[in-house]
C-alpha cells in the first residue's frame, strides 16, 4: 500500500473526474456528428483543437455538477472508504452527473432549431406548456436513437466507475488527519481555479462569450461549449444593464425610438396577421427566386400565387429563435437578444404595442393560437399586451381535430378563425399563430402522401399549412370584411434546413415576410434588409396612424429617418446589418464587420474600416442602448 494517507481514495477521485472529461469530449464528437452540416469545422486537426479549448468550460460544468461529490469524497473523516459510503458515493455521482450529461443529448436535435446551446431560457420555454408527457413521448419517439446512445454511454460510464474500487484499511492517525485537512484545501483551490475557467488572477469567471476567443467561424463556439456550461452560466445571469455608449441625442438620432408618420389618409383597415410557425425563408420559392440555390424546390404553392399579388420582403429575418420571440418581435416591435424579452424580469410593464395603438383608434384585437390555453407563454404575454379575446383550444372546443401533440390541426383552425371574424364588429386586429408545421412533423390521416415529403422532415407539415392557408382565403373571400382588409404572413423562425445557403451564419433565422390586401395597393418585391420588429411600423403607417408610437423598427413602405437595418442575436455577439455591410459587435467591442454577401462569414473586414463601418457600430451601439434603458425604466411607450 501506498504511504501516503489515503492515496487509494485521492487517485480513484481523481480517476472518476478524468471519465467525466471522457464523456463530455465524447458527447462533443456526437454534439458535431449530428449537427455537422451546420459548424463548419476543417478537419479533425481544427475538431481537436476546438476541443481542447472546449476543456476549460468542460471542467467548469464539471466542477459545478460534481461539487458535492467531490467534498463529501475529501472530507477528513474515518468512514470514507467503507463500503456503504462509498454507496453513498456512487449514487451521488450518477443522479448528478447524469441529469446534467442528458442535457447535452438534448441539445444534438435541438440545436437544429435554435442555433445555439441550450441556456436557461431554454428551460423556461417549457414552463406554459400543459401537455409536457406528450411532448416527450412525441421525442422519445421520434429521435429514439439518440435516448438510445444516452443509455448506452450511462451504462458505459457506470461499468467504467466500477473499475477502481477503494479497499483501504488504513487507521485514522495525527499523519492521516494532517495530510487529509491539506489535501482538502489544495483540492478545494484547484476546483475554485478549475470552475472560474482558468488559475489567473482574471477578474471574472468565464463565460459564453468567451468560447468564441478560440474560433474562427461563430458556429464552432458552440462546439467549444458544453450544454450544462451553458445552463448553469445563464441561470443567475443578468443579460440586461444598461450601456452608455453614446449620449441620449445621438441614440434618439441614430434610431429615432419614437415614430409618426403622415404618409397616408386614415383608413381603419381590417388588419389580419399570420405567425406560421417554422415558416423559414428557405420553403418558399417566392422568396428564393434569386437565391441562386441549385435543384432549389418551393413547397409553398399558394404562397407563391399570393405573392404575385402582394409585397413581398426577400431579405428579411427573425429578431429572435423561439415562437414567442416572434410574437413580440412582430406585435410589439420588441425583439430578442442573449436572453428573450419575455424570460426577463421586464416584460410585465406597459407596452406599447400593434395591439394598444390599434386599440385607441377603435379595433377589436384577438390573438388565435390552436394549441392548449396558455401554451407557448401566448396567453400570458397576450394579456399584458392587452388582446380583447384570446381563443384557444378549449375555444375550439373539438378534440376530434387535435393532433395529439401540439395543438389543433392547422386546417380546421383557420377556418375556425374565418368563422370567428366573420363574427366580428369592423374594424379588427386579428393574430393568428399556426400550429401544423412543427415537430413531429405529420399530417392528418387523411391528407397522408397529398404533401411533397421533400428532402427534410419538415416539408410535408409546410405544404399542408400552405394548403391550410389556401381553403382559408378561398373562404375568407366570401365575406364582407375580405376587401377591406391587410393580411400579413411571416415567420416565427426557420427550422430544419435543407440548402447549404440557409447553413451559412448571416443566413439563419431568415424569415418571409408578405403584405397582401384585395385590392392591390401594395405590390413588389423588395430586397432590402427587412425583420419581424417592422411588421407593427408598416401596419400602423398603412392605415395612416398618425399619432406618435414607439417602435425600434421602421415603416417598410416610407420611412425616410432609418435606413433599411436587421438587428438580431448569434454566436453570442449582436449582428447588425446595413448597407453594404454586417457588424457583429460582443456587448463591449466589435468584433468583426463582414460585406452583406459574404453570408457564411469567410472574410472578416475589421482590419479594412470605413466609414460606413463606423456608421453601422454607432446604429448598432445606439440600438442596444436604449434597447436596455427602455425595457430596465419601463419605458415601452412614447415616454422620451
Amino acid at each position: 500500500m501506498h504511504k501516503f494517507p489515503r492515496f487509494q481514495e485521492y487517485k480513484a477521485l481523481f480517476y472518476r473526474i478524468i471519465l467525466a472529461y471522457v464523456f463530455y469530449f465524447l458527447a462533443r464528437v456526437l454534439f458535431f456528428v449530428y449537427n455537422s452540416s451546420l459548424i463548419q469545422i476543417d478537419g479533425v486537426f481544427d475538431f481537436f483543437r476546438l476541443s481542447y479549448h472546449g476543456l476549460a468550460f468542460d471542467t467548469t460544468s464539471i466542477l459545478y455538477i460534481n461539487g458535492l461529490f467531490i467534498l463529501f469524497s475529501i472530507l477528513p473523516l474515518v468512514i470514507n472508504a467503507k463500503k456503504g459510503y462509498q454507496t453513498f458515493l456512487f449514487y451521488l455521482y450518477f443522479v448528478t452527473n447524469l441529469l446534467a450529461y442528458a442535457f447535452n443529448f438534448v441539445d444534438f436535435i435541438y440545436y437544429r432549431f435554435i442555433f445555439g446551446r441550450s441556456t436557461k431560457a431554454s428551460l423556461e420555454s417549457l414552463e406554459n406548456e400543459s401537455n409536457k408527457a406528450a411532448l416527450f413521448f412525441n421525442f422519445l419517439t421520434n429521435y429514439w436513437h439518440v435516448f438510445l446512445l444516452f443509455f448506452v454511454t450511462a451504462f458505459i460510464w457506470i461499468k467504467l466507475y466500477k473499475k477502481v474500487k477503494i479497499t483501504s484499511t488504513e487507521k485514522p492517525s495525527i499523519k492521516y488527519f494532517a495530510a487529509s485537512i491539506a489535501c482538502f484545501f489544495l483540492i478545494v483551490a484547484l476546483c475554485v481555479g478549475g470552475i472560474r475557467g482558468d488559475f489567473k488572477k482574471s477578474t471574472r469567471p468565464i463565460n459564453l462569450l468567451d468560447a468564441s476567443r478560440y474560433v474562427t467561424n461563430p458556429s464552432q463556439a458552440d462546439l467549444v461549449l458544453n450544454t450544462p456550461f451553458a445552463i448553469i452560466r445563464t441561470w443567475t445571469a443578468n443579460a440586461f444593464k444598461k450601456e452608455n455608449y453614446l449620449s441620449k441625442e445621438q441614440v434618439d438620432k441614430l434610431i429615432v425610438p419614437i415614430k409618426q408618420y403622415n404618409n397616408n389618409s386614415e383608413a381603419k383597415k381590417n388588419i389580419v396577421i399570420f405567425i406560421l410557425e417554422s415558416y423559414g425563408r428557405e420553403y418558399s420559392g417566392a422568396f428564393n427566386k434569386n437565391a441562386n440555390i441549385p435543384d432549389f424546390k418551393s413547397y409553398t404553392p399558394f404562397i407563391d400565387s399570393l405573392a404575385q399579388h402582394s409585397m413581398i420582403y426577400t431579405n428579411a429575418y427573425a429578431n429572435g429563435y423561439k415562437s414567442i420571440h416572434g410574437m413580440s418581435s412582430v406585435i410589439a416591435g420588441i425583439p430578442s437578444f442573449k436572453v428573450a424579452f419575455t424570460s426577463s424580469p421586464y416584460p410585465k410593464q406597459k407596452i406599447e404595442s400593434l395591439v394598444t395603438t390599434l386599440k385607441s383608434v377603435g379595433y377589436d384585437t384577438s390573438f388565435f393560437h390552436g394549441a392548449p390555453n396558455g401554451s407557448m407563454g401566448f396567453l400570458g404575454f397576450g394579456n399584458i399586451l392587452g388582446y380583447d379575446h384570446y381563443y384557444g383550444k378549449n375555444e375550439f372546443n373539438n378534440d376530434a381535430e387535435f393532433d395529439g401533440v401540439w395543438g389543433i390541426w392547422d386546417e380546421p383552425f383557420f377556418q375556425y378563425f374565418n368563422k370567428t371574424l366573420t363574427e366580428k364588429k369592423q374594424p379588427f386586429m386579428a393574430t393568428l399563430f399556426s400550429v401544423s408545421s412543427h415537430e413531429p412533423y405529420v399530417v392528418p390521416k387523411k391528407y397522408e402522401g397529398k404533401f411533397d415529403k421533400g428532402t427534410v422532415n419538415i416539408h410535408q407539415t409546410i405544404g399542408y399549412t400552405d394548403f391550410a392557408l389556401k381553403r382559408f382565403f378561398a373562404e375568407a373571400k366570401k365575406q364582407p370584411w375580405y376587401n377591406n382588409t391587410i393580411f400579413v404572413l411571416v415567420a416565427d423562425h426557420g427550422n430544419t434546413i435543407a440548402y447549404d445557403e440557409y447553413r451559412k451564419e448571416f443566413n439563419k433565422h431568415t424569415v418571409p415576410i408578405l403584405f397582401f390586401s384585395p385590392d392591390e395597393k401594395y405590390v413588389g418585391v423588395n430586397d432590402d434588409w427587412a425583420q419581424q420588429i417592422d411588421i407593427y411600423p408598416t401596419l400602423l403607417d398603412m392605415i395612416g396612424y398618425k399619432k406618435p408610437f414607439r417602435s425600434w423598427g421602421r415603416s417598410l413602405i416610407n420611412e425616410k429617418q432609418v435606413p433599411p437595418f436587421v438587428i438580431k442575436y448569434g454566436s453570442n455577439v449582436y449582428q447588425y446589418m446595413e448597407g453594404n455591410y454586417i457588424c457583429t459587435f460582443d456587448g463591449k467591442k466589435v468584433v468583426g464587420f463582414y460585406d452583406k454577401n459574404d453570408k457564411a462569414m469567410e472574410r472578416n473586414l475589421i482590419k479594412n474600416r470605413t466609414p460606413e463601418m463606423d456608421s453601422l457600430e454607432l446604429r448598432c451601439k445606439a440600438f442596444v442602448q436604449d434597447y436596455m434603458e427602455r425595457l430596465i425604466d419601463k419605458r415601452l411607450t412614447t415616454v422620451k
